[in-house]
């Protein structure tokens, strides 16, 4: 039998050929995923960063170092907290609270838009729903009532006179205002209108009379 000796890979390979080994072994699974990823990376730029404020530093104790760098790590965290942890909270906070039962969710200058043009065409009982609704909306905005869709206008008056005592007598008549042309069927007036107007803008206007919390869910 005559043995036929099989061609070797030359061990000692020229440039080109030595660089195509090399892009041919690192385009193997296992390099690839061994590459650092987006937080790997961002990691590190903090961990440099850390490294760098303490830099030159190397004649302090070490429990003195360890304590400033748990100090630099807290004031990240608060700072991380502060700039995007609030705002989230406040958002949903403020998430816009349904009126009544009939889910309405206008902000305070649609509702003063509509009781304006209701006023304009004398429809004086949904000029007053929805003037009495501007006053509900703006003082659940400032936070100093809460609502919920079962939330009675009777209900809103005794929770917004908290923070508003002496206008209890008129909150409580413009609730019955309210309720006389909403489920009444009352024809309402220019008066009442206007009484109900000057009274959502006085509140708006006025500042909660010290010692008063912001009031919670509002009774039916």
């Amino acid at each position: 039998m005559v043995l036929i000796p099989l061609p070797r890979t030359p061990l000692d390979p020229d440039a080109p050929e030595a660089r195509r080994w090399l892009q041919d072994e690192l385009s193997e699974p296992e390099y690839s995923a061994a590459e650092p990823n987006a937080f790997d990376l961002a990691m590190q730029a903090v961990r440099d960063w850390v490294a760098g404020l303490f830099e030159g530093a190397t004649g302090l104790p070490g429990p003195l170092l360890a304590l400033l760098a748990v100090l630099v790590v807290v004031v990240l965290v608060v700072v991380g907290v502060l700039v995007f942890g609030l705002p989230r909270l406040r958002r949903r906070r403020r998430a816009t609270a349904p009126l009544f039962d009939d889910d309405d969710r206008r902000d305070l200058e649609t509702l003063r838009r509509a009781a304006a043009a209701a006023a304009a065409s004398a429809d004086w009982p949904l000029a007053i729903e929805e003037r009495f609704r501007a006053l509900v909306r703006g003082t659940v905005e400032r936070e100093l009532i809460r609502v919920h869709p079962g939330t009675t206008a009777r209900g809103v008056a005794d929770a917004a006179s908290r923070p508003f005592p002496s206008s209890e007598a008129a909150l409580h008549t413009a609730a019955a205002d309210f309720d006389a042309v909403r489920y009444l069927g009352r024809p309402g007036s220019r008066e009442r209108y206007d009484a109900l107007t000057e009274l959502e803008q006085r509140l708006a206007e006025a500042t909660p009379e010290r010692g008063t919390a912001p009031a919670g869910e509002v009774v039916r």
